[in-house]
């Protein structure tokens, strides 16, 4: 139980940090939007979804291998040998990617860009330093250094906040941007190296144990590529058909409906590494409490979130960008926030198929979601314009969840009786709440937030959705 209490710790410490990332991140969309031109906010935007593609896919999956295979290890050599092993053989690619890019850079710019070859000539540079940064961050990951990881992910999400925004409202405009984001990622590559050279020095791998990595990480591949485009390709597809100005008006509302990601994160970080190591442990209980109560807490959380951002979606847009994106993506909102939960769900139940180490069904899955996800985005982007381009996401992620729900039935049985209904009635009577409200200004909406949150857990707490009993629990946790 005392393991168990750390772990939930460890989860109030990753959840409170992504909270501020997502406050973060939504502090940057009015001063982007407010000092440089919608093009110039879509180009951002496609830059970041660029770099996000490249990055993962050109690691090999190895941070999931990391965390699957180290997460035990307690020997200086064996950690020496595994971490630096991975980083070297992920540098193979990295590196040919981005010479390969750099070749390309007019096409690029060309067709991602609106024409900016400039950009395109940096974007190899930010893509080895963004890419290396996600290996280091797996290490502290893998080895439950969480205090470190949040402090690196907390420094990383202000530091950009302060140079993008610095050069922004100066008048830089997109180049000045780029600039602020290489810097950050520049500054906390040198953090996390030293860190990790501190930890476990340096040593030239043998690779001894690269076979095994590569055949657990490959597999995950062909789904990391299919996850991107399930996640981010619309993005693409929109800038193309319609233009970067549409990809502007689209992502605010995009980013303000994923943020329920946020509740799924201090899972996603955590879990891997905590189940791996019961899992391996032969310890199946705890493996299946664990899950349950990831669960449980996610959809506490997530559930009145959805509802509350999708009834409120036009006032926010209004408060974080201009009245120009509000009125052309507010709709975009309630489609991401019901995929973002869909997708935590996934997050979840996923972790059952990567325990029993059958991943090549990962990659079958978002495979079919991604080709799903391609060819609606084609029929309906001309018809139906940004508000399909959200609509195919839903059809996607509810794809992807559905089938990862029934084929992780086969191998673990996640206990669901726990009040999903009370769930949910509850964050109704708080969404009649906001609707009999109608706030506007920000004053008014967070006032209405607030008292929102006050009728939705006094509701779950009358129908019994919170036991007394977890929250004697979840005190002992917190008060330590």
């Amino acid at each position: 139980m005392s393991e168990y209490k750390l772990f939930m710790q460890r989860i109030g410490l990753i959840g409170i940090t992504n909270i501020l990332i997502a406050i973060s991140s939504l502090i940057l969309v009015p001063i982007l939007t407010k000092n440089i031109s919608i093009d110039d906010y879509g180009i951002y935007i496609q830059l970041n979804v660029t770099i996000l593609l490249v990055s993962n896919l050109v690691t090999l999956g190895l941070p999931y291998a990391m965390q699957r295979f180290l997460a035990a290890a307690k020997e200086k050599k064996e950690i020496q040998e595994g971490f630096y092993s991975i980083v070297f053989i992920a540098l193979i690619p990295i590196l040919l990617i981005s010479f390969a890019l750099s070749i390309i850079y007019q096409l690029i710019g060309n067709i991602l860009f609106n024409g900016n070859t400039l950009i395109a000539m940096i974007l190899p540079l930010i893509i080895i330093v963004a890419t290396l940064n996600n290996l280091f961050l797996s290490y502290f990951r893998t080895f439950q250094q969480m205090k470190k990881y949040s402090s690196i992910s907390l420094i990383q999400a202000y530091l950009s906040l302060i140079l993008i925004s610095y050069f922004a409202i100066l008048g830089y405009g997109i180049m000045g941007i780029v600039t602020g984001l290489l810097i950050t990622y520049i500054i906390l590559f040198l953090i996390m190296y030293l860190f990790i050279r501190s930890d476990i020095g340096f040593k030239f791998p043998k690779f001894d144990h690269m076979k095994e990595y590569l055949s657990f990480s490959l597999p995950t591949i062909p789904s990391n590529l299919s996850y991107w485009i399930v996640d981010s390709s619309d993005k693409y597809i929109i800038g193309i058909l319609l233009g970067t100005a549409f990809v502007g008006y689209y992502s605010p509302g995009y980013t303000l409906g994923y943020t329920i990601t946020m509740f799924l994160a201090p899972f996603s970080t955590l879990l891997p590494s905590v189940l791996s190591k019961y899992y391996d442990e032969n310890n199946i209980n705890d493996v299946k409490t664990v899950l349950s109560y990831s669960l449980k807490f996610f959809l506490i959380l997530s559930v009145p979130s959805v509802i509350g951002i999708s009834l409120l979606s036009k006032q926010l847009l209004l408060i974080l960008s201009t009245p120009e994106i509000a009125a052309n993506g507010y709709l975009v909102t309630p489609f991401v926030a019901i995929s973002a939960l869909l997708s935590g769900l996934y997050g979840i139940y996923v972790l059952i198929i990567i325990l029993e180490k059958k991943t090549k069904i990962i990659g079958i899955i978002w495979f079919i979601a991604a080709i799903l996800n391609i060819l609606l985005n084609i029929l309906l982007v001309p018809h139906f314009g940004i508000v399909g381009a959200a609509f195919v996401t839903l059809m996607a992620y509810a794809t992807t969840f559905l089938v990862v729900f029934l084929y992780s039935s086969r191998y673990l049985k996640l206990n669901f009786n726990f009040g999903i209904i009370k769930i949910i009635i509850s964050s109704i009577l708080m969404g009649f709440f906001i609707i009999y409200s109608n706030p506007s200004g920000i004053f008014n909406i967070c006032s209405v937030i607030a008292i929102s949150f006050i009728i939705y857990v006094i509701s779950l707490i009358l129908l019994g959705g919170i036991k007394k009993e977890e929250f004697k629990f979840m005190k002992e946790i917190f008060s330590k």
